[in-house]
């Protein structure tokens, strides 16, 4: 599953306003819950699920890049959100680096291995400094998806 297959017009905010983690979890949850991806009744669950892998172990893998995730009861699908902060968020990053872009996804439960497989989507691509920097420069939310899609053959 590609990135640009989970992030959709409407479930992109292009700039955060959140300064700390757990606000940031809120707001993306929002624009889920605004864009009918998730019920204003599971927001509660949710952001306590993330709220608590959060404080496992922070999902910040570096190089600016946050990917909170958990598994949501009664979701059907997989859900996510992408947000950009150009302040940086403190998500307590491995680097120590404040986090720019934050994909936040949500999968049903037990549903491990689409949880795998998508975690490890994300990385793969976000790990490109050339990524990074298109969705650092994108002025608006559409131009944000279009630096989400794949450049060449085989990205």
């Amino acid at each position: 599953m590609a990135l640009a297959d989970l992030i959709i017009p409407g479930r992109i905010v292009a700039e955060m306003r959140s300064i700390d983690r757990i606000e940031a979890l809120g707001e993306l949850l929002d624009r889920l819950i605004a864009s009918g991806a998730v019920t204003p009744d599971s927001r509660e669950t949710a952001l306590e699920l993330l709220s608590l892998r959060e404080e496992e172990r922070s999902t910040g893998i570096g190089n600016g890049v946050a990917i909170p995730h958990c598994f949501l009861p009664g979701l059907g699908e997989v859900v996510s959100v992408f947000g950009r902060s150009t302040a940086g968020i403190d998500f307590h990053a491995v680097d120590h680096v404040p986090v720019q872009f934050v994909v936040l996804f949500m999968v049903p439960e037990a549903q491990h291995s689409l949880h795998l497989q998508t975690l490890a989507s994300i990385a793969r691509a976000l790990k490109p400094a050339e990524v990074r920097q298109r969705l650092a420069d994108a002025p608006d939310e559409a131009a944000l998806l279009d630096a989400l899609r794949p450049t060449g053959a085989g990205a």
